[in-house]
């Protein structure tokens, strides 16, 4: 399988972090869900997961941004003719969507640890601290509180928003699928697709 996307498929590289980064969103949303639904502020394991879920997002932030440039240098394969103007339009819509939450809502949660008046450190998978974001973890503490708290609210809203729109996505894939368009199959390693045989 090439590395580099074809005209009928995606390259080894597009897959590996597509599903890298999928994986990773949907164990993040889990973790925040878990955090902010059952874990109480008291319990002594919540301060472990909060490292681990800030240490997933700021992975699917570098992996994203990755993913990102290498999509800008790597155009992907086409959709298939037999997919509407609309469909085609709603699909790119999405993408597009997704792209952005997947570098937004990690960008705000890494904003609102930096600007956090607490000042803890962010421990990256137990092996250095990741560096806070300067301009905001410079600020005084006063400043820091009403920032904090925009931010909150911007990654949970624009989390919330990552929910609604990957089963979208999904189901759209599965959809064309069911129509025999080989879209899911092309972002598959292993498989066969008709514009290759």
């Amino acid at each position: 399988m090439p590395l580099a996307n074809t005209r009928a498929r995606y390259g080894i590289v597009a897959m590996t972090l597509h599903w890298l980064i999928a994986g990773a969103v949907i164990l993040n949303i889990c973790l925040g869900l878990y955090m902010v639904q059952i874990l109480s502020d008291q319990d002594p394991a919540r301060f472990a997961v909060v490292q681990f879920h800030k240490s997933v997002g700021l992975s699917v932030l570098v992996l994203s941004l990755i993913r990102l440039g290498w999509r800008l240098v790597n155009p992907v394969p086409p959709l298939p003719s037999s997919i509407s103007p609309w469909l085609k339009t709603a699909a790119h819509g999405t993408h597009y969507l997704l792209y952005f939450l997947i570098i937004a809502v990690p960008l705000t949660g890494w904003a609102l640890i930096s600007a956090s008046p607490l000042g803890l450190p962010t421990s990256y998978f137990g092996t250095f601290h990741w560096p806070h974001i300067p301009f905001l973890a410079d600020l005084p503490r006063a400043q820091k509180r009403p920032l904090q708290h925009e931010f909150a609210l911007l990654h949970i809203y624009l989390a919330f928003s990552a929910i609604l729109l990957i089963p979208i996505h999904v189901a759209g894939a599965l959809y064309h699928q069911w129509r025999g368009e080989d879209v899911l199959r092309r972002m598959l390693p292993g498989t066969r697709i008709a514009r290759e045989t």
